[in-house]
């Protein structure tokens, strides 16, 4: 399936967001979450929050908990780097956090910037004390992302989803993204 077709992965993110009461939804650009992005933008229950940086939205994650909000921050895997020290917060203060995470160096990538990055984000967050989930295939998107919501919301943890490249498709300048 095209990853832009009618029916996609996207749309079921965007499902667990609302089952699981998600009221704020922090972002960069990015091609990979941009239909979810357009989901929560049109959404009359979810404020979506542009950020100049990725760190920006664990302290907006902070802020919305300390409210009485639930949120989610979207990311690509390159910025993680610039989130370490504010991951730090989640556990200092115990709130939770739930951030879904494109994923770049893997599954074909062409990009050799991307791959340091790709290869260290999923070691950088366990070492920060995040609980991952990772997804390679649209059939375990839903299932995976609502484990996740509940870990971060009920269990109060702070959980990242890798949405490998593999799920996302090969990107590739000048082309459409290919599966």
């Amino acid at each position: 399936m095209n990853a832009q077709t009618s029916a996609d992965w996207r749309d079921e993110i965007f499902e667990v967001f609302q089952t699981h009461d998600i009221k704020q939804v922090y972002h960069v650009p990015d091609a990979g979450h941009s239909r979810l992005i357009e989901h929560c933008q049109r959404s009359n229950s979810i404020r979506t929050v542009p950020l100049t940086t990725e760190e920006e939205g664990i302290a907006m994650a902070a802020g919305a908990w300390l409210g009485g909000q639930r949120s989610a921050l979207l990311m690509q895997s390159s910025g993680v780097g610039n989130t370490i020290n504010m991951v730090g917060l989640t556990k200092t203060l115990r709130f939770p956090f739930l951030t879904l995470i494109t994923m770049r160096g893997d599954w074909g990538e062409f990009n050799s910037w991307q791959y340091p990055m790709g290869q260290g984000t999923p070691k950088v967050l366990e070492a920060m004390g995040m609980l991952l989930y990772s997804i390679e295939e649209a059939a375990d998107v839903r299932k995976t992302v609502d484990a996740a919501a509940r870990s971060a919301f009920h269990g109060g943890q702070s959980v990242a989803v890798l949405l490998r490249q593999k799920l996302i498709g090969i990107k590739d300048f000048g082309k459409k993204t290919a599966k």
